[in-house]
C-alpha cells in the first residue's frame, strides 16, 4: 500500500474541492478536479466544467505551462485514455512531462477502466491511486451507480412535520418547510440529472420541477420525468413549461398524442404499477446519473419498498400536522418491529428553523 504524505492529502483535498465546482454542469460526465504541484507549490489547477469541453487535467496543464515538467498531477479520477468529445488526458499529461500522477480512484467507465494508468506507466510516469478514494466515490456516486449498477443514484426528497406527516389529508403540502429549505432543494435539483414525479402530484400540485437558484450560477436543467400510465397529464400542467426537457413514462398500451411521441416512453406495467427498476434503467440509458424523486407518499413508498432508494433528503419542520395528515411513505406493510426499515443519518444541518437530514437505508457501518 502506498504511503501518501500530508502534502499528498492536502493536494488531493484541494482537487476534490475543485471537482465539486462542476456538480451542476458536468452531467452526465463525472466531476473531476486536478492539481499540478512542484512539491508543496501549486503550479496549475482546474476542474471539468462542462460535458463536451476540456477535462480537468487540460485546464490544469494550461495553467501550469512549462512548470508541469517533472511535477506531480493530483487527479480525483483516473485520466482518460480514449478519444471522445475531447482527446485523451493521459496523452496530455505525458506530453507535458508530468513525472508522477496520484489518482483518487480508478475510472470504471469501460473505455477507461485502467487503460489510463497503463498508458501513463508505459510512458515512464509513476502512478499511484487510492488516495482519498472514499471521498472521490461519494462525490461521484451518481456516475458510479450508472456505470457499475446500470441505474442512477436514487434520492427521495421529502418535507415533513415533527409528527412525520408530509401533507394534509386534502393533499395540501405548501409550505411545510421554510424558505431556507426550499432554496436548498434548488441546489439538490441542480445537481440531479432527472427529477421524477407522479401523475397524482402533477394533478394535485401542478409543480414546475425546474431549478431556480436565484443567481447566475450555471447549471444543466435536469430532465423532468412524469410517471403517468395513461398519459392523463400529458397535455396539461406547468411541468411542460420552460426550457427544461420533460419526459412522460407510460404503460405500453397508452397512445401518446401526435407530435409528443419524442417526449414519451413506454415502460412495463405490472398489476397497474410501473416496473420501477425498469424506469431507472431507462433513465440510466439516457445518461442520468442522479435522480431526485419529488412525489407523494404512494410513489415514495413504492420505491422504498422495492429497495431502490439510495438516500432520503428529509427536511423536518418544527410543526405538527396531526393524525389525519398523510405519512411520508405509504404501502410499506410493516406490521412488526422486526420488519422495520433502518436508516442511517449521514448528515444533519440546520436550515433556518428546519433540520435537514441526509439518510441512507441500513444501519451505520
Amino acid at each position: 500500500m502506498t504511503a501518501f504524505t500530508a502534502n499528498d492529502h492536502a493536494m488531493m483535498a484541494r482537487a476534490l474541492r475543485l471537482a465539486e465546482r462542476g456538480a451542476y454542469t458536468t452531467k452526465p460526465n463525472p466531476m473531476v478536479g486536478c492539481v499540478i504541484a512542484q512539491g508543496e507549490e501549486v503550479v496549475g489547477e482546474g476542474w471539468h466544467e462542462r460535458a463536451g469541453e476540456p477535462h480537468a487535467e487540460v485546464f490544469a496543464l494550461r495553467a501550469a505551462g512549462e512548470r508541469a515538467k517533472g511535477a506531480t498531477a493530483y487527479v480525483t479520477l483516473e485520466p482518460c485514455a480514449h478519444t471522445g468529445r475531447t482527446g485523451p488526458c493521459a496523452d496530455a499529461l505525458i506530453g507535458a512531462g508530468i513525472a508522477r500522477v496520484v489518482a483518487a480512484m480508478r475510472d470504471p467507465f469501460p473505455q477507461v477502466d485502467g487503460a489510463g494508468f497503463e498508458k501513463l506507466r508505459a510512458a515512464g510516469i509513476t502512478v499511484e491511486s487510492g488516495l482519498m478514494e472514499a471521498q472521490a466515490r461519494a462525490l461521484n456516486r451518481g456516475f458510479l451507480s450508472r456505470v457499475q449498477r446500470g441505474r442512477p443514484w436514487f434520492r427521495v426528497k421529502l418535507a415533513t412535520s415533527l409528527d412525520g406527516r408530509s401533507a394534509l389529508a386534502s393533499g395540501e403540502s405548501k409550505w411545510i418547510s421554510g424558505e431556507a429549505s426550499r432554496m436548498d432543494v434548488q441546489r439538490w435539483r441542480a445537481r440531479s440529472g432527472a427529477i421524477v414525479t407522479g401523475a397524482g402530484t402533477v394533478l394535485a400540485d401542478d409543480p414546475q420541477l425546474t431549478v431556480r437558484l436565484g443567481d447566475d450560477t450555471p447549471f444543466v436543467p435536469p430532465l423532468r420525468v412524469v410517471l403517468d400510465p395513461g398519459l392523463a397529464t400529458v397535455a396539461r400542467g406547468r411541468v411542460r413549461e420552460g426550457d427544461a426537457p420533460t419526459l412522460y413514462l407510460h404503460a405500453p398500451d397508452a397512445k401518446p398524442p401526435r407530435g409528443l411521441q419524442a417526449q414519451t416512453a413506454a415502460v412495463t406495467v405490472r398489476e397497474g404499477r410501473f416496473d420501477l427498476d425498469a424506469v431507472l434503467r431507462l433513465l440510466a440509458e439516457r445518461g442520468v446519473n442522479e435522480v431526485q424523486l419529488e412525489a407523494g407518499a404512494t410513489l415514495a413508498g413504492a420505491f422504498l419498498g422495492a429497495g431502490l432508494v439510495d438516500e432520503v433528503l428529509l427536511y423536518v419542520a418544527p410543526v405538527l400536522l396531526g393524525e389525519r395528515a398523510r405519512p411520508m411513505f405509504d404501502g410499506l406493510g410493516i406490521d412488526a418491529m422486526t420488519q422495520k426499515l433502518k436508516m442511517s443519518i449521514v448528515e444533519s444541518r440546520y436550515l433556518g428553523e428546519d433540520v435537514r437530514l441526509l439518510l441512507r437505508p441500513g444501519s451505520p457501518t
